[in-house]
């Protein structure tokens, strides 16, 4: 089925439908286009994004044009665990363009449009980077905190916004570059911290900020067998942990990027002993804080390592 007619279905879903929908929980949060029954919505593209990460580029990429519903949206949920439910699959059934992160990250979003009959025009964040698995490694699927990929992936959202809505081509392409050149300012604070503190090492907890600390010319110290163990749920073995926790004791690093999306009784050791050795700790998140966008967000990531490596 075509994605532009997905919107003539909505009046077809059943009242019962409607009514089982309303009692599922869920992530979602809706974007600046109007309530879904205002003449803005109804003229809106629908665009579904994984999170609100994407969500964000989204809505400041499609501006007043665009319909937003991120499915994660809540900082305290880890998106490697989230279970999609009936609310999400609605959403998606009535998208014409959709964002997923891609890598792994959010398989549900493919099990669910293939699940279902609609073909909106997905976007895969992970296709858009061009970054392949590495000889003997893992692909490091956390592509938005790479942002020479965010910068193509705002030119290709608004490709897809293009194609949905010709009319409002050149809004949609001036809006990306405008988004572009205020990454450029992200860009060189990381040129500055490479120039400044370029081959100091640090410490993760598991590999989401780490596009942003190789961009920024640090070393990653942390045992890989620990961070990789975190991001899977997984326990860490008494003598990986032990490793670790020796970065700290033994100040062999400048800092602890922390994620603190997925912490837990091992994670939280590491931070302790950070900051029992005097070490600074910087967390991260996956997704957007609350009342935070993207370039704000990210902004105070990076000053964020600055500061902790020139303590």
């Amino acid at each position: 089925m075509p994605a532009s007619s997905s919107r003539l279905l909505a009046p077809l879903i059943t009242g019962t439908c409607l009514v089982l929908l309303a009692g599922c929980g869920g992530s979602s949060d809706s974007g600046d286009g109007g309530g879904a029954n205002s003449p803005a919505a109804a003229s809106a593209i629908p665009v579904v994004a994984s999170t609100n990460v994407y969500g964000d580029l989204a809505r400041r990429i499609g501006g007043g044009k665009v319909e937003v519903t991120s499915i994660i949206s809540d900082p305290d949920q880890d998106p490697h665990s989230y279970e999609a439910n009936t609310q999400n699959q609605l959403a998606l059934s009535k998208a014409e363009v959709v964002i997923e992160n891609g890598g792994g990250y959010d398989d549900f979003i493919d099990r669910m449009l293939n699940s279902g009959g609609a073909s909106p025009d997905v976007i895969n964040a992970v296709k858009v980077s061009g970054k392949t698995v590495p000889a003997g490694g893992e692909l490091n699927e956390h592509v938005w905190y790479d942002f020479p990929t965010v910068a193509k992936l705002a030119d290709r959202i608004a490709t897809a916004l293009a194609k949905a809505d010709p009319a409002d081509t050149a809004t949609f392409t001036e809006n990306a570059k405008d988004f572009e050149r205020q990454l450029e300012p992200l860009e060189r604070k990381e040129s500055r911290i490479r120039s400044e503190h370029g081959g100091e090492a640090v410490a993760i907890t598991e590999p989401v900020p780490l596009y942003m600390i190789e961009a920024s010319g640090l070393k990653n110290a942390t045992p890989e067998k620990f961070s990789e163990a975190v991001e899977e749920g997984d326990d860490v073995s008494p003598r990986t942990l032990q490793d670790t926790l020796a970065l700290f004791t033994d100040k062999k690093v400048k800092a602890l990027v922390y994620n603190e999306q997925t912490s837990g009784p091992q994670t939280e050791k590491v931070e302790q002993a950070a900051r029992s050795a005097g070490i600074p700790v910087v967390p991260v998140t996956e997704t957007l804080p609350k009342g935070k966008d993207y370039l704000g967000w990210m902004t105070a990531n990076v000053d964020a390592l600055a500061g902790a490596l020139a303590k």
